[in-house]
């Protein structure tokens, strides 16, 4: 898979305010700051597409990018440490909770995790609650250019091992590991 291009198309509060698209979607979700923007962006090739910011909890919203008229990103709001209230941080989840089991065009889930730290609470919780209600999703072990590659390939068994799905390296500044994520999506939206 080769995508050529790709656009946004817009951001809703809630499922409700997603438009019906037609195409197989894919979910991306994470801790806040984890590298959903900046995986978009470069598995694209597009810089600037996403919005990136070094403050966590920036994604309010569900923001929806078209692929190649062939699939759709849905860039999710962050859980996890965010500057925001307790109260703004459960309209999201339960925002996300919504997406997530009712959005009939969704074909898959990526949860994002950070290579350089090990999994986080939050992080587990998120794959157990995946997997009991029974949604496909594969792991992206983000910023894999902060470790050795020596403790690349050990990060992502042990990502596996705990998480129990499958997990790909990912590196923004390093189109390397692209070709194993893009020939999983396809995969999941040919399906």
């Amino acid at each position: 898979m080769r995508i050529k291009k790709a656009k946004f198309i817009t951001s809703a509060p809630t499922i409700k305010e997603c438009p019906e698209l037609n195409l197989p979607e894919i979910a991306l979700i994470g801790r806040s700051n984890v590298g959903k923007s900046s995986f978009i962006n470069a598995i694209v090739n597009i810089n600037g597409l996403a919005k990136t910011s070094n403050t966590p909890g920036k994604t309010k919203l569900i923001n929806l990018f078209d692929i190649d008229e062939t699939f759709i990103f849905a860039d999710l709001p962050g859980y996890g440490y965010a500057k925001v209230s307790g109260k703004t941080q459960n309209q999201w989840q339960k925002s996300l909770e919504q997406y997530l089991l009712k959005r009939e065009t969704l074909v898959s889930l990526i949860q994002l995790v950070d290579s350089r730290h090990p999994l986080q609470n939050n992080d587990l919780q998120m794959a157990e609650w995946i997997k009991y209600n029974n949604l496909p999703c594969f792991v992206i072990a983000t910023k894999v250019d902060q470790i050795s590659r020596s403790q690349i390939m050990n990060t992502c068994k042990k990502f596996e091992k705990e998480l129990k799905l499958p997990v790909f390296p990912f590196c923004k500044s390093d189109s390397y590991y692209n070709r194993n994520i893009l020939s999983k999506i396809e995969e999941v939206i040919s399906k």
